[in-house]
């Protein structure tokens, strides 16, 4: 069963599964694979078994973890190999009632401050600033900020619905001079490649691994013990009460950003 990726995908977009969904529920499948090098088809219910438990108790995969990697195989074994296993039935990670970590805004902004690139640089103010996550700010399309409402629309975001975010002034300046590095025509944040000038041809948008491996380096430069991920820069920004946001806007303008005409 060599068509497996593609029969997967095919089944999660007629199932109405977000790209960000497809991504975590392939990639899920892929693991089992590589671990037991052969097709999914191959591994019998037994080895499934010895898979999850594998991954709990030797791995120690976090709840939220395993319950992405019991949703993603479950999904396929169902929906595409048409299994009909009593483990499909059991599995099931518990949620961990766990509150999230928030970050001062001095924390926040000596984290972004640090970063040196500029694409990844602006990519993570704009997740703190207008509240958005992982997948919704990589995939920011040009068509997607309306400069005069000072807003974004946010395509498919979780649940896969859309919704509105505002558009602090300041970022919206800090967007337009991020895309004026590279003008293409479609992404705000595309793809620039290893010479950094494939950004104004780009067809996709930059990588999540690109995103958060930026996050990681700073967070070891800085020497923060929290657990910080982008996610948190998100929650962050949103426990913000209002005229917080409003107040420190001249605080969310890194010094290197010079200041930038309307358009």
């Amino acid at each position: 069963m060599k068509d497996y990726y593609q029969k997967s995908m095919r089944a999660l977009q007629l199932a109405g599964m977000s790209e960000r969904t497809q991504e975590c529920y392939t990639r899920s499948v892929r693991q089992l694979v590589d671990f037991y090098a052969k097709t999914p088809d191959k591994i019998t219910e037994q080895e499934l078994q010895d898979y999850f438990l594998h991954r709990k108790n030797n791995d120690k995969w976090a709840a939220a973890t395993m319950r992405i990697c019991y949703s993603g195989i479950k999904f396929f074994f169902i929906n595409v190999l048409k299994r009909d296993w009593h483990t499909l039935e059991l599995i099931y990670a518990k949620r961990e009632q766990t509150l999230p970590t928030v970050l001062s805004i001095k924390e926040v902004w000596t984290i972004i401050n640090a970063v040196n690139t500029i694409q990844n640089k602006t990519y993570l103010n704009a997740v703190y600033t207008c509240g958005l996550r992982l997948h919704e700010a990589l995939f920011l399309q040009v068509t997607d900020i309306d400069a005069q409402r000072k807003r974004i629309h946010v395509h498919r975001g979780k649940g896969a619905k859309d919704r509105y975010v505002p558009l602090p002034e300041s970022t919206l300046n800090i967007l337009r001079q991020y895309w004026a590095t590279h003008r293409n025509p479609k992404w705000i944040f595309p793809r620039i490649g290893r010479g950094g000038n494939e950004g104004p041809t780009a067809q996709e948008p930059m990588s999540y691994t690109s995103v958060q491996g930026a996050l990681r380096r700073v967070l070891k430069k800085l020497k923060f013990t929290k657990r910080i991920s982008i996610h948190t820069l998100r929650h962050s920004g949103v426990y913000l009460p209002l005229a917080d946001h409003s107040s420190v806007g001249s605080q969310r303008q890194h010094p290197s950003y010079p200041a930038i005409p309307r358009a």
